[in-house]
């Protein structure tokens, strides 16, 4: 009954009646907007307050230099109390509060939990799982954002608050929604849609039945009306596309809020949504980034000196900035501790709260915010604390922060919307992801047990985390990159999922100059996850120069013949093991062992004027930097930034001044000197000359930013 009645209300007065009217064409995505300083701040939740204190939480942000904060996104039973009953004064009075000490709001929708009174008129709005699991009510993100209900008071409120503070010049930004993911809603009407949308791609149950393999155990379909449920499906197909279902579910839901935003604010405001850190399975942030002004990241990881090396921060920014090629948002991070418990409170050292900033900063963030201001006294995220600890005092944290504060007020317009460029991009395949989560290739235990020691995101950690610990700047490029020209070294980890078009463009980039690390697995299935059923590599043959029939997980690590890269104890592969055999390519190393010696491990192959180098084999953390490091300074990707000690980190890029910025990183618990080898120019935070050759000396979990001087 309600579904029609919602019908009818969206085309009448009940939409109509709010304060924002829908309109035609929503308008487009703007370019990415330009800051004229370094946001920095954090979100804040006064309606978490155990009292009112509003005016100190401001005079004390003021006073750390904070000029920005994220609201709104937490309370939609604060928003509207009861259906159709709405209240903004309690938000009113934080952003006017805010306006009047110049700290800047990026307003959310309030949309990733909904208010009790909804789940008790509305049930059907909670996510329906696999086997029928119904979500209750009690946690957030427990819905199915498809549902009519749903969708239905979401846009009421949305076009309401954006309304609201359209004009106010104070919210700068808005945020939709909060690290949104499928949910894993398989409700009716998910899967409905779904069957029509495979209706639409495949034509015919037919289609879909060959291109799925259904013959196997005898499932083909002859009728729409047949398609079963994803609950059990085995179909390797089925699986991949219900997979992608969810990403392109998501999207929708995402991009939708986005044309509300636009068509209800103003188009000064810009539009985010911040992703609950990087490389998801059910999430195409790509797909979503098209939505939006700007990407936003929430950013997390541990503190003290085991952890914190900034290796996982480079790697959520590298993945966020390459989303649309600029700059991005890190709408939260860690202000103390983390968790949902209290066993995992590791609390920075000294330093580290202001060289995370730093840190993000030099990744290319235009924003870094806290989550959160506050620390929370009860409920589930009790111990994931704020800037200020539970007694909402001045404290270590803030001392720290306050300091970096009043750094950024000084320096923060050298260091905007920084231009970082990468000769080298890692190719991530989402699809490659899930089929190879379906289809792993390093299981603890046979025949459906235990989980995995290896797998596709491991790989490309591995990778990226190589890259890094070698201060080589990296982006990431997708199956839908049309054109790889613009980077010297292309990597593609396990490329299990691909269609043949994606690897003949890959090929083509080879052929006409460019150098690519490619590893096993790759080019194995096609688009439907089905394993192609030419020779392996498939379409990659030619390129790759060589073909095999066979492979091998590996029982036990296998070192390389001779140590062809130095690697010493950790001169192992494992996991895995292609019977490469050789057209035109060349063996690089072979396996030390009596049998799967006669084949090679690590392979080039010279292909038109570019060059790739294959590994057939998963290796160890040491082995792959010691492989990659060879061939980046075979191919002149290395310099002096490569030469710094091991504990030190560099990032650099160009500001808006059309300047280099140089950040230097000390991520350990002792000093470091070395010899600055670049051009002169300005220490920015010790306001002194650096000259060619001078030593720098960074104390523990220190940071340098050096400007250089203007090309004459």
């Amino acid at each position: 009954m309600f579904r029609g009645r919602l019908l009818s209300y969206a085309l009448s007065g009940v939409i109509a009646a709010a304060a924002c009217v829908p309109a035609g064409a929503q308008p487009q995505p703007a370019a990415p907007p330009a800051f004229p300083t370094i946001l920095y701040g954090a979100a804040y939740y006064h309606e978490y307050m155990p009292y009112d204190r509003l005016d100190k939480d401001v005079r004390m942000m003021k006073e750390a230099g904070f000029n920005v904060v994220r609201l709104g996104e937490s309370t939609w039973s604060l928003w509207e109390p009861e259906d159709g009953r709405f209240e903004y004064a309690w938000m009113d009075r934080v952003v006017d509060a805010m306006g009047k000490a110049g700290i800047k709001v990026i307003m959310g929708t309030p949309t990733y939990s909904v208010p009790a009174w909804m789940a008790r008129q509305h049930p059907e709005i909670l996510a329906r799982k696999f086997n029928g699991v119904q979500n209750t009510y009690g946690m957030r993100q427990n819905m199915n954002t498809d549902a009519p209900a749903y969708r239905y008071y979401a846009e009421r409120l949305i076009r309401r608050i954006a309304a609201r503070y359209k004009d106010n010049p104070n919210v700068i930004g808005w945020q939709v929604d909060n690290e949104t993911g499928s949910y894993g809603a398989a409700n009716d009407d998910v899967f409905i849609r779904f069957q029509h949308y495979l209706e639409k791609k495949f034509g015919t149950p037919e289609n879909l039945s060959k291109a799925w393999f259904l013959n196997y155990w005898g499932q083909d379909l002859h009728s729409w009306t047949d398609l079963p449920r994803p609950d059990g499906a085995q179909s390797t197909g089925y699986k991949l596309e219900w997979s992608r279902w969810g990403q392109m579910r998501v999207t929708d839901f995402l991009t939708w809020q986005a044309g509300l935003i636009r068509e209800c604010a103003s188009p000064r405001q810009f539009v985010t949504h911040d992703f609950a850190g990087s490389m998801h399975a059910d999430v195409n942030e790509a797909a979503v980034a098209r939505a939006l002004d700007m990407p936003a990241v929430n950013i997390y990881h541990w503190g003290q000196r085991e952890w914190y090396n900034g290796a996982g921060q480079k790697l959520d920014a590298d993945f966020t900035r390459s989303l649309k090629r600029g700059n991005f948002l890190v709408t939260e991070t860690n202000a103390q501790t983390t968790d949902w418990s209290s066993s995992f409170q590791y609390p920075p050292y000294d330093g580290q709260f202001r060289e995370d900033v730093y840190t993000h900063l030099a990744n290319g963030a235009n924003m870094v915010e806290y989550w959160h201001w506050s620390s929370i006294h009860a409920n589930q995220e009790t111990y994931w604390k704020g800037v200020l600890s539970h007694d909402m005092e001045p404290n270590r944290a803030y001392a720290e922060m306050s300091r970096t504060g009043r750094e950024l007020q000084k320096i923060g317009p050298r260091l905007v919307n920084l231009k970082l460029h990468s000769d080298v991009a890692i190719l991530w395949s989402r699809d490659s992801l899930n089929a190879l989560n379906d289809m792993p290739f390093a299981k603890e235990s046979q025949w459906g047990g235990g989980g995995t020691k290896a797998d596709y995101g491991s790989l490309v950690r591995q990778i990226h985390r190589s890259l890094y610990e070698m201060n080589i700047g990296t982006d990431f490029v997708f199956p839908e990159t049309q054109d790889f020209s613009s980077y010297k070294l292309l990597i593609v980890p396990s490329l299990y999922v691909a269609d043949d078009a994606l690897l003949l463009r890959i090929a083509d980039y080879i052929r006409k100059g460019g150098h690519v690390v490619m590893t096993f697995k790759s080019g194995f299935t096609n688009e439907n996850a089905a394993v192609r059923w030419t020779m392996a590599p498939g379409p990659l043959r030619e390129a790759l120069g060589f073909h095999y029939q066979e492979f091998s997980n590996l029982a036990q690590p296998l070192a390389l013949k001779d140590d062809p890269y130095h690697a010493g104890a950790d001169n192992k592969v494992q996991h895995w093991a292609e019977f490469l055999q050789l057209d035109s390519a060349k063996a690089l190393a072979y396996y030390d062992h009596p049998f799967f010696g006669q084949w090679p491990a690590i392979t080039s192959n010279q292909y038109g004027a570019g060059k790739v180098f294959y590994e057939g084999t998963y290796l160890s953390d040491k082995l792959q930097k010691a492989v990659l490091q060879s061939l980046l300074q075979e191919q002149g990707l290395t310099g002096p930034d490569q030469q710094l000690p091991q504990q030190v980190s560099t990032r650099s890029g160009v500001n808006s001044f059309g300047r280099t910025i140089r950040y230097y990183f000390n991520y350990s618990g002792t000093a470091v000197s070395f010899n600055y080898r670049h051009k002169a120019g300005v220490d920015l935070l010790g306001s002194r000359r650096v000259a060619p050759d001078d030593t720098l000396t960074l104390g523990p979990w220190d940071v340098a930013i050096i400007e250089e001087d203007a090309s004459r």
